[in-house]
């Protein structure tokens, strides 16, 4: 069981990486789609985390993701700034 991040910043990737967690940066939709079809493919991503700026970029296919999928697990976190949900 492996966990995967995908973000739109450096200092949570960075960060991720240090707890030995692997990913990608990516800041356009095709980006962050793109690193979704990767991390679906590979059966030994079990956990996905998702900035929530690269969230909004692909939120359609994310929800569908975290609503149909039994793997990988879906977790959207706040960037290095903090979060914009309330």
């Amino acid at each position: 069981m492996r966990w995967y991040c995908i973000s739109n910043d450096a200092d949570v990737l960075t960060g991720m990486r240090l707890a030995g967690i692997d990913g990608v940066m990516a800041h356009t939709a095709a980006e962050v789609d793109a690193a979704v079809t990767r991390a679906v493919q590979d059966e030994g991503i079990a956990v996905l985390i998702v900035t929530e700026g690269c969230y909004a970029l692909s939120r359609e296919r994310l929800d569908e993701l975290k609503l149909s999928a039994g793997r990988p697990l879906v977790n959207i976190i706040a960037d290095s700034r903090g979060s914009v949900r309330a």
